[in-house]
């Protein structure tokens, strides 16, 4: 939409410096996760949008946070807040996405259900995602949370059908055009991603007895330690997947086939931040 950054949202005291970065071995001044505000003005003069961008989540004090937020926010004039978040389900990873949605009010319910939603009924909404539409409640502002679907089977890994859906279904609430023909590529990429991973587990041979068979020299060769091919190998895709996340599929399969992803995890996850 072309959205031009409004503000920095920054209370300090609700984060913690938990790691530095090292370059070439040089250790590199940590930082704060960054939190910002955008603002679109709608040139039809219906409804402007305020996006909030959060880099990382507080691991204490979301409570302080939202409100926080919501005050700084309704100073902006805002009356209406939603959250997006991922629900896990044991889709099928061709099919379409579902939306799941779950709103502060009856109006908020009604209007899902005239977009013919699936109402997230009963359970429980973490992170900012569920606090911030609560504390909007408190503060008198209507809320709501769409929920995409994905499969709970990969919790860790980018799924861009749950983004799409989201945003098909925001859209339509806010009015607003956007194009998603990137994202739409995106999930086609990702799909044919896991395709060939499943196919490539499909080809690993089995054991007679259905135990893995390990022998001393693959002991002796992988004892969580990467040979020189592999870690070259494990280079080249931690490189690839920053610059296209679809690849983080094959770098995770990778890393459990060699039996290291506990070795390399920490900087795996930080492929997402």
């Amino acid at each position: 939409l072309g959205m031009n950054l409004l503000a920095e949202f920054v209370p300090h005291e609700l984060f913690e410096v938990d790691h530095v970065q090292v370059e070439k071995g040089l250790i590199r001044a940590g930082r704060l996760p960054r939190s910002r505000l955008f603002y679109w003005q709608d040139p039809e003069g219906q409804r402007d949008l305020v996006l909030f961008i959060g880099e990382a989540q507080p691991a204490i004090g979301k409570y302080a946070f939202c409100h926080r937020l919501m005050e700084r926010v309704i100073e902006l004039g805002v009356q209406r807040v939603f959250t997006f978040a991922a629900m896990g389900t044991s889709m099928e990873l061709k099919d379409d996405a579902r939306v799941f949605g779950a709103a502060t009010d009856a109006e908020g319910v009604d209007e899902l259900r005239n977009l013919n939603l699936n109402l997230f009924d009963d359970g429980t909404i973490g992170g900012l995602n569920g606090v911030l539409a609560g504390v909007a409640a408190e503060h008198g502002i209507r809320g709501a949370c769409l929920l995409g679907e994905m499969p709970g089977a990969l919790p860790l890994l980018p799924f861009p059908k749950a983004s799409l859906a989201v945003l098909e279904v925001f859209s339509t609430i806010a009015g607003i055009t956007v194009d998603l023909d990137e994202l739409r590529e995106q999930c086609r990429r990702v799909e044919e991603r896991i395709d060939e991973l499943i196919e490539n587990l499909g080809q690993q041979p089995e054991s007679t007895d259905g135990k893995e068979q390990v022998s001393a020299d693959d002991l002796d060769q992988h004892p969580n330690e990467p040979t020189a091919e592999d870690a070259q190998k494990i280079e080249w895709l931690f490189e690839q997947a920053q610059n296209d996340g679809t690849k983080a599929y094959e770098l995770k399969a990778e890393l459990d086939r060699l039996d290291l992803f506990e070795r390399y995890e920490d900087r795996f996850l930080d492929i997402f931040k």
